[in-house]
């Protein structure tokens, strides 16, 4: 199966695509009212509007550096997932959007960095906790508010990773215990973006990761993990590289999605049906 991430209401329905999401809330902070035709994507603890409108919502390091965009390593501003009442501002968000669709997408869910966050609020929820180790703490915090938007979504919940399958990286990073996450989430989504995808053997190998990981694969049938799909990236990539990066996906992941450029995946994908109908033979000599 093929879908489009996107930003542009019209193109979830275009006929290429057999699934559309559709950002509700993105990292700028941008908001639009949700689709019922459409799996509506919510950027939950990324927000530069948020970061910028009020800074004691970003997180902080241990030397007081805050999570925002101006410094290395981070593309947006983020916000503390211990924050109550943005989490609760969010939860209300996966209501709305489960109201319109059942199907809601979780994106950037987790703390910016290792090293985050050591605000006073986390310091003392952290205290508080019984936890000896802060990245067992720091996992069920994530795990808490993934749980929660669960319950919320009546159909399929999809979320997010960061593209990093070594064991251990993504619950050290930002969090994320895949093994209590896969509880409550049916779908993992793996962005792996390039602006060309002129070469595809570290696309196979992170995806081939993913497999590892999840404890899934879609020549397996019977396999007991999670299933992931993967979201290439479409915007101006030339179309003969994009396919190749769409098969390479497709050996896999469950599907595979196309972000930010409907145009040039639409076109890529008639290409590809194109092909596979001129290599079919129909009937035979008499």
């Amino acid at each position: 199966m093929y879908g489009v991430v996107t930003r542009n209401a019209p193109e979830v329905d275009w006929p290429e695509f057999d699934r559309g999401f559709y950002e509700v809330k993105d990292v700028t902070g941008r908001a639009a009212a949700p689709l019922s035709n459409a799996v509506n994507m919510i950027s939950c603890f990324g927000d530069n509007a948020a970061a910028n409108e009020n800074p004691e919502l970003v997180p902080v390091n241990d030397d007081g550096e805050l999570a925002t965009r101006d410094r290395t390593f981070f593309d947006w501003a983020y916000i503390c997932p211990t924050n109550e009442k943005y989490r609760a501002g969010l939860l209300e968000i996966v209501e709305d959007c489960a109201a319109e669709n059942g199907d809601v997408r979780l994106d950037d869910v987790g703390f910016p960095r290792e090293e985050y966050c050591y605000c006073e609020r986390c310091t003392r929820r952290f205290e508080e906790s019984g936890y000896e180790d802060r990245f067992a703490w720091r996992a069920s915090v994530i795990t808490e508010f993934v749980a929660e938007a669960a319950e919320r979504i009546p159909g399929r919940t999809y979320l997010t990773l960061y593209p990093d399958p070594y064991p251990g990286h993504l619950y050290r990073r930002a969090g994320l215990d895949i093994e209590a996450l896969s509880e409550h989430v049916d779908e993992f989504v793996v962005p792996l973006y390039d602006i060309n995808y002129g070469t595809t053997y570290w696309l196979e190998t992170i995806a081939k990761g993913f497999n590892s990981l999840l404890n899934w694969s879609p020549d397996d049938p019977d396999a007991e993990g999670t299933p992931f799909s993967i979201e290439l990236y479409a915007v101006d990539v030339d179309i003969d590289d994009l396919i190749h990066a769409t098969e390479v996906a497709d050996a896999y992941a469950k599907d595979v999605f196309f972000g930010y450029d409907a145009s040039n995946a639409a076109a890529t994908l008639r290409r590809m049906k194109a092909d596979e109908q001129e290599g079919k033979t129909f009937g035979g000599e008499s």
